[in-house]
């Protein structure tokens, strides 16, 4: 039996996956550029950037977002092969 997957990216991808994931590929220093809020930005920790994040909409999906492009960007290209 299958199930049907979802079209959505971020389908079973929880937000602290996602916080993990972007910190160690930009470090919190970088990602406080990129997204400039407090908790990137002063004594960033994984568990303050939840807290915040699951307050604040649209810091959620500025992360969100990021996260996305970082996805995107790391797919490998689909090379059409010819016979």
């Amino acid at each position: 039996m299958t199930t049907p997957s979802s079209k959505d990216p971020l389908h079973g991808v929880t937000l602290a996956m996602i916080v993990e994931r972007l910190s160690n590929h930009y470090g919190w220093d970088e990602l406080g550029v990129l997204i400039p809020v407090r908790c990137f930005l002063f004594d960033p920790s994984i568990k303050s950037s939840l807290s915040f994040l699951r307050k604040t909409p649209w810091a959620r999906s500025k992360v969100e977002a990021l996260y996305l492009q970082l996805v995107a960007d790391n797919e490998p290209q689909k090379i059409d092969e010819k016979p």
